[in-house]
């Protein structure tokens, strides 16, 4: 099982959205790194939901469901079906990743910009270590 990290602006989907919905195409991305982390993506890899803008943090816990497959809007993009996995209480800010120095080498810190990305086996063991009730 692989981990990946996939940001969205919580104005256009939020993870309150992915809870209601309960299973979402995971579609818009356009960076062609961003477009490769979504091809690698295999069923039941599990991804974290950050929401970017305002308080940057990670809010929730995602399982991909389908293989990706290319978008019918954008040729060169890629879409992934997730589904919701849970809520992480409190969020995890991109202020408290970026303090604990251990994760300085990332695309999350090193490229803001960047909506879709492998994360890193010590990011997870982190994550595990803050949320021990969470199915990280």
């Amino acid at each position: 099982m692989n981990y990946f990290l996939a940001k969205t602006e919580p104005g256009t989907y939020s993870i309150d959205d992915l809870e209601r919905d309960r299973r979402t195409a995971w579609d818009g991305v356009a960076n062609a790194q961003a477009v490769r982390a979504i091809r690698e993506m295999r069923p039941d890899d599990r991804v974290f939901i950050y929401h970017s803008g305002g308080a940057s943090s990670v809010v929730g816990l995602a399982v991909v469901k389908s293989q990706p497959r290319d978008d019918p809007k954008n040729p060169k993009s890629a879409v992934v079906d997730l589904e919701f996995a849970g809520r992480l209480d409190p969020p995890v800010t991109l202020a408290e990743i970026k303090q604990s120095r251990t994760f300085d080498d990332w695309s999350l810190v090193r490229q803001g910009r960047l909506a879709t990305m492998a994360a890193p086996e010590k990011f997870v063991t982190w994550m595990r270590d803050r949320y021990p009730k969470a199915k990280i």
